[in-house]
């Protein structure tokens, strides 16, 4: 997702705090041992430790760093848990929340990857990604980007990525018991165009590919088959699935046996190889034997570790570079702790510190947003982030609806409600009417259908998907 490309990860300068141990010897290829996991994960964490700025904040201008969360929380370490010179006040967790409430985060011109980005992130670091604040929900701040005229995409079709990275940010950020928080309705739409875009080789690149025989037909890039099998999995799909096993098989052929790496069309690479394998993670295939043992004896797994440094930590992003690159340390030890692109938050071990922080309602007056799903049961599906200020700690459906006629984004996720105002059963919804046993339906991040109330309660970052249907 606004992938950078090889000038920008040479361009990260290694931290003068490494200084000497950068160019400490690197091991010699071997299949590697849980040890030399376990060795690879201790000292990778000491390295985007390191990373972490004086005041905490592991974000900034240009290439981010807020990657290393989901590095972090693979490996087993609560991001809160991450502060410099012992300053637990200043720890990345509560830092980043900081960022991403401020009105002025992500750009003056922000693109959907920048709140999928945010959304996986904030996950990782125990951050309900939905209540960030009383005026952020990143997860409405995704739904903004649904594609009316191409439903199932997110952002411009033509930047295939920000649709692969909803499906893993909308399915991968689950609630903070564990739940699926979308609809299977938008994801259904999502995996739909995640298929439809797959390579006749089994991959994917960034490129869009629905409807473009040239595309489809052109080389994948290891990269984005290891991003879009993960949106399959995490939507759900199995790992016996045929486009999961054909993504599988892809991976598998560009295996370069006597090291183990994947030949990505970027060259042989650590950030390629740490995407392709936290592509199989994801879906639960072992990197490191089967289809992934080559003839030689190397895996996936060999080829990270073998170009890490040690004690220091990082990783190269070529076998040629002679330092290590912060961008290629996260992606590489993501995927050699056995992670997709988002874990749930490890438990902390600061004293006090939960495991999850969340806005716990809302603030009379200050303008929010919630994420919205309208779907008529006849396969028109609609998607929007509603904006509204709240007068109160909590607010109702109706009043949610209400907001929506009007403030909703994209425009016209609901057009009308019956009744328009009061209380009790909603009777109809964009002009269509309960009829006999379909009714409107609505659930919260997840939770059963049930009747439609105007007085339903909804509170402060819950996602709402409204259904027709039995």
């Amino acid at each position: 997702m606004s992938r950078p490309r090889t000038s920008r990860r040479l361009a990260l300068a290694l931290p003068a705090a490494l200084g000497a141990l950068a160019l400490t010897a690197l091991p010699a290829f071997a299949t590697s041992s849980p040890a030399q996991i376990a060795t690879s994960k201790t000292n990778g964490v000491n390295y985007l430790k390191s990373l972490q700025a004086a005041d905490g904040s592991y974000a900034g201008s240009g290439l981010s760093n807020e990657w290393a969360f989901s590095a972090f929380a693979a490996t087993g370490t609560a991001v809160v848990d991450v502060y410099p010179g012992g300053d637990t006040s200043k720890n990345a967790r509560t830092v980043y929340r900081n960022l991403l409430s401020t009105a002025g985060w992500p750009q003056a011109s922000p693109v959907v990857t920048d709140y999928e980005r945010g959304t996986l992130n904030a996950y990782a670091a125990g951050i309900d990604p939905a209540r960030v604040s009383d005026s952020r929900n990143l997860v409405a701040n995704v739904y903004s980007y649904w594609q009316t005229a191409e439903a199932g995409y997110f952002g411009p079709s033509g930047n295939f990525n920000g649709t692969v990275f909803a499906a893993l940010s909308l399915g991968g950020a689950k609630t903070q018991s564990g739940g699926k928080r979308v609809p299977q309705a938008l994801t259904d739409s999502m995996v739909t165009r995640i298929r439809a875009n797959q390579h006749v080789d089994g991959g994917w690149t960034f490129q869009k590919g629905e409807g473009n025989p040239t595309v489809l037909n052109s080389a994948s890039d290891v990269d984005m088959t290891g991003a879009a099998m993960a949106a399959l999995c995490v939507s759900g799909v199995p790992s016996t699935d045929t486009g999961v096993v054909k993504a599988k098989n892809f991976l598998k052929s560009t295996l370069v046996s006597g090291t183990g790496a994947f030949n990505s069309l970027y060259g042989v690479n650590t950030s390629s190889n740490g995407w392709g394998v936290a592509g199989l993670n994801a879906c639960g295939f072992n990197p490191q034997t089967g289809d992934f043992l080559t003839s030689s004896g190397k895996t996936p797994v060999d080829f990270l570790i073998a170009n890490q440094y040690n004690p220091a930590g990082g990783f190269k992003y070529q076998p040629s570079d002679t330092t290590p690159s912060a961008y290629s340390s996260i992606d590489a030890l993501r995927a050699v702790a056995g992670g997709g692109f988002t874990t749930a938050p490890p438990v902390p071990v600061t004293p006090g510190a939960p495991q999850w922080v969340a806005q716990p309602t809302f603030t009379a007056g200050t303008a929010t947003k919630l994420a919205l799903t309208v779907d008529d049961g006849a396969g028109s599906l609609k998607v929007c982030s509603v904006a509204f200020t709240p007068t109160g700690t909590t607010t109702t459906l109706g009043d949610v609806l209400a907001a929506a006629t009007s403030g909703a984004s994209p425009s016209g996720c609901v057009t009308g409600v019956t009744p328009s105002s009061g209380t009790g059963t909603i009777t109809a919804v964009n002009g269509k009417a309960n009829s006999g046993s379909n009714t409107w339906k609505v659930g919260v991040d997840g939770s059963a259908f049930a009747g439609a109330l105007r007085e339903k309660v909804i509170n402060v970052g819950d996602t709402i998907a409204l259904r027709w249907g039995v």
